[in-house]
Order: C-alpha cells, then sequence, then structure tokens
C-alpha cells in the first residue's frame, strides 16, 4: 500500500526548518524554543522513515508510536510560540493544523495496529 504519510512529513519537517530558522535570528527563549521544535518537528518524519524500513509489525508500530508522540510535542510548542506572542498566531495557524491532522493519522495508524 502506497503512502503520501512519509512525503507529508518531510514536507512538514522542511516548514518547521524555516520557522526555525526565523527564530534563531532572535535571542534567548525565541532560541530555546526554536531548539525545541526543531528537535520534535524534524523526528516526526526521521520516524514515519524508518517505520516505513522495519523489519517487522512491533518495529513498525514503535516507529510510528514515537512519531505520534513527536508530533504532540511539535504541537505543544507551536501552541507555546502564539501563545506567548513569540511569532504571529496567523503565521502558526497552517502549521499547526498540519501537525493535528498528522496526529489524527499516525494516531490512526498506530490504533489500527493495536487492534
Amino acid at each position: 500500500m502506497k503512502s503520501d504519510l512519509p512525503d507529508r512529513t518531510f514536507a512538514f519537517a522542511k516548514r518547521i526548518v524555516k520557522l526555525c530558522q526565523a527564530l534563531e535570528e532572535h535571542q534567548g527563549v525565541a532560541q530555546t524554543l526554536s531548539r525545541q521544535l526543531i528537535r520534535s518537528g524534524t523526528s516526526i518524519g526521521a520516524n514515519v522513515e524508518e517505520g516505513q524500513a522495519s523489519q517487522s509489525r512491533k518495529d513498525f508500530r514503535l516507529k510510528y508510536n514515537i512519531a505520534c508522540k513527536e508530533a504532540r510535542e511539535t504541537l505543544y510548542w507551536l501552541r507555546l510560540l502564539a501563545e506567548c506572542e513569540i511569532i504571529d498566531s496567523k503565521r502558526l495557524d497552517p502549521l499547526m493544523d498540519e501537525c493535528n491532522e498528522l496526529i489524527s493519522i499516525l494516531t490512526a495508524i498506530a490504533k489500527k495496529l493495536r487492534d
């Protein structure tokens, strides 16, 4: 079964990288949050890719569960950036929407694999 999830999570990671590049131009808290966001936001796709190459159903499930956790963490950092008005929430809304969709997809896959 062909999935667009690896491409979608890669595109999401690119958007996160661009956001973090903008955040790195600032001092203090923005840089600190940027470092947290870059780790979790790019980890989603990395774990999906690893899952695609898994050698067992258990390994696949583990990688997708990790990707889901990373997506939830990413959403947390995006929400924090918006709520603290470090980045305009209108700029972050599309990223948060995509992150929520990724969480839904990854959660559904993980649930299906559990059942």
